[in-house]
């Protein structure tokens, strides 16, 4: 089974405790959110994570799946708030 990437954003800013929890996956501040990405091998997997990211008192505020080659969605420096990248 192919594996599949996540993009969990949680309410606020997380702590120190929570972002070492998080040891191998991506985080990123998005205010007024924070973006986990992670891959998943399978439903069993992204039960777990969900459940840490749960037992760690964040709220969730979206899960989507994406590409596993897609990038974050950072800010750029080239693009600012409202601009998009699309031609």
């Amino acid at each position: 089974m192919p594996t599949r990437r996540y993009d969990i954003r949680v309410a606020g800013r997380l702590s120190a405790r929570a972002r070492g929890a998080l040891v191998g996956m991506d985080v990123h501040d998005v205010p007024p959110e924070t973006l986990i990405a992670d891959t998943v091998a399978d439903d069993d997997a992204l039960y777990r994570l969900l459940a840490l990211i749960q037992s760690l008192g964040l709220t969730i505020v979206s899960v989507d799946q994406v590409a596993p080659e897609a990038p974050h969605p950072l800010p750029d420096a080239d693009t600012g708030p409202g601009r998009s990248t699309a031609g």
